[in-house]
């Protein structure tokens, strides 16, 4: 077994990755979740209160959010839909999306905040084929009673093929959860496979993501200040993370945390400032099963500030 425990700061530039920054488009669908059409090119309806955003839920097609709706609670979204916030800000305060046995997602432009008491701000159980694109999302901060509000974004129970794209998390206690039980094998093992790029996890406390039993790709992503950890991958999840930045950020890596069985982690081209890694096992997953561009390591930050969350596509 390698113990790989580091607190440098570095950049590594080898393999694929290209020292400089505006490589991967700011508009396109890549990963895991690339057959994703979501509504495809129906019609948009554009709500504006609780009641017409429950009332377009109902249906799948293409709903256009205009404006901050404050008070829905937890909205439930069905299959074959697009989600589109219009502007920089659009979305739910108060509230947040939920995904359930539905298939084929797309959730994009969306400024989403302080979800209901123990709810996700997004959340996709046994769901399939999802993108979730320029988002930002929040809560209060690392502050007051963890257990308030739960993840940022949860995807649990069996949920498969997710892009996770050009999104920003920021200010709360949990971050990103893929798995939700230790002792879900039976459900979980085989499926999640998850790819997040292009995403800032700033002053969010842990899960980013934290991974059970799935297949995690983490690339050209940018993390600042996060005090208990960063990618966790457990009970035997595969997770490769490259071409990201971490800055105070501990445990930036680990695959011995919270877990009744370890995960596997490969790290490569990654910059490590006033941050560590704790990789008990080097996984056997280097390369995924389709094609990308990365953004190097050292520049991505200030891409993802300027290009990810809201106000930049739709």
């Amino acid at each position: 077994m390698l113990n790989s425990k580091i607190a440098l700061a570095l950049f590594a530039a080898v393999g694929t990755a290209v020292a400089q920054c505006g490589n991967a488009a700011v508009d396109e669908l890549v990963g895991y979740g690339a057959a994703t059409t979501g509504g495809g090119n129906a019609p948009p309806v554009v709500v504006t209160t609780c009641s017409q955003f429950t009332a377009a839920l109902k249906n799948s097609g293409v709903i256009h959010v205009s404006g901050i709706i404050d008070g829905c609670g937890i909205l439930r979204v069905e299959n074959n839909t697009s989600v589109l916030g219009l502007g920089a800000k659009s979305g739910l305060t108060g509230g947040g999306l939920r995904m359930y046995k539905v298939d084929n997602i797309i959730l994009r432009n969306l400024h989403l905040s302080m979800a209901p008491r123990g709810g996700d701000l997004v959340e996709a159980e046994r769901s399939t084929n999802i993108w979730i694109d320029h988002l930002d999302l929040s809560n209060a901060g690392i502050v007051g009673n963890k257990d308030f509000y739960d993840g940022l974004l949860d995807i649990k129970r069996a949920s498969d093929w997710v892009t996770v794209s050009w999104t920003k998390f920021h200010d709360h206690w949990k971050g990103s959860l893929i798995g939700h039980s230790s002792g879900n094998t039976k459900q979980d093992a085989g499926t999640m496979h998850v790819t997040y790029h292009h995403n800032s996890f700033i002053n969010v406390n842990s899960r980013l993501p934290s991974i059970r039993f799935g297949t995690g790709h983490i690339y050209s992503s940018c993390y600042l200040d996060n005090p208990t950890s960063g990618v966790n991958s457990r009970e035997n999840a595969q997770v490769l993370v490259e071409s990201t930045y971490f800055e105070n950020t501990r445990l930036a890596i680990v695959t011995d945390l919270d877990a009744k069985l370890e995960g596997w982690a490969v790290e490569r081209d990654n910059v490590y400032v006033n941050s560590d890694i704790d990789i008990t096992q080097v996984g056997s997953f280097v390369a995924p099963p389709y094609s990308y561009d990365v953004d190097a390591a050292s520049c991505v930050c200030d891409l993802i500030e300027s290009q990810a969350g809201t106000g930049v596509v739709g």
